[in-house]
């Protein structure tokens, strides 16, 4: 089976964008890509510090912004537009206002029985921009109990495909990690692939290989596996889409449509 028009794309501008090219002309690559963007690089090194854009577009802080010193606070793990949130009704939750799809499509075979644990739980929707910071964190703590990689198609998670493609998010690459939180309560994380998204990068697994020749869903799971609330758990090569999915009772989520947020906000509760 030849690859989604999608997956080609993103597989030459992810050569592009890994390619380091003389300083001056890299300078110039990336200098042109802040102003474009409108990036704000006041937490980061200077643009020309970065020897490709891909460098550029995974950049770490310098200086992290501080954590709330209370630990019973969901904070925001990414920067990015919350682009729809709410309660999980029916096994549905919602791309955007109107658009509703199935979770437990969304999820896949490796989880079946995963999105009865969250229903009547809460969603929300992360929309990372390519001008945004494009690490994850712990946006609390975790036992990360499974993972699944589900390859797929890598269409734009932009505003007109959201309103208007029916499942998207199921249509699209993605990685599914299936967590507790300290009281044994089901939290998910999705990762969902976008065009020109080469790679979704995770710390605590090497083996994914996002945007590859994989056809199947692989499975992972782990033993053992607790990160921290705010820790880094990987990167984006490009913007894209992080889904949280929270099993009902366990957050008390304050957070608003087309809210912009930022690493370490405080989005509400951990109950």
């Amino acid at each position: 089976m030849s690859k989604h028009f999608t997956s080609v794309i993103s597989n030459i501008f992810g050569k592009f964008a890994s390619k380091a090219f003389a300083p001056s002309i890299q300078h110039f690559i990336n200098k042109s890509y802040v102003k474009l963007m409108g990036l704000d690089m006041s937490s980061f090194k200077e643009p020309s510090a970065y020897p490709t854009l891909n460098k550029l577009f995974t950049r770490a802080f310098e200086t992290p912004p501080p954590l709330p010193k209370e630990k019973s606070v969901l904070i925001s793990g990414v920067d990015a537009l919350i682009t729809d949130a709410g309660t999980i009704t029916e096994g549905r939750a919602y791309q955007i206002k109107g658009m509703s799809y199935d979770i437990d499509r969304l999820f896949g075979e490796s989880h079946s029985g995963l999105s009865k644990k969250v229903e009547g739980g809460e969603f929300i929707n992360f929309y990372l921009s390519p001008k945004d910071y494009h690490r994850y964190h712990m946006p609390m703590t975790l036992k990360v109990l499974s993972l699944t990689h589900i390859p797929g198609k890598l269409y734009p998670v932009n505003f007109p495909l959201l309103r208007n493609m029916p499942d998207l998010f199921i249509e699209n690459e993605r990685v599914i990690i299936e967590c507790e939180d300290e009281k044994g309560k089901a939290q998910v994380l999705v990762l969902v692939g976008a065009l020109n998204v080469g790679k979704m990068v995770l710390t605590f697994e090497e083996s994914i290989r996002t945007n590859s020749e994989i056809r199947a869903p692989k499975h992972y799971t782990y033993e053992n596996l607790t990160i921290e609330r705010g820790a880094l758990f990987g990167w984006f090569e490009m913007g894209s889409t992080l889904l949280t999915f929270s099993q009902k009772g366990s957050i008390l989520p304050e957070v608003a449509i087309n809210q912009k947020v930022s690493f370490g906000d405080i989005l509400g509760k951990v109950l």
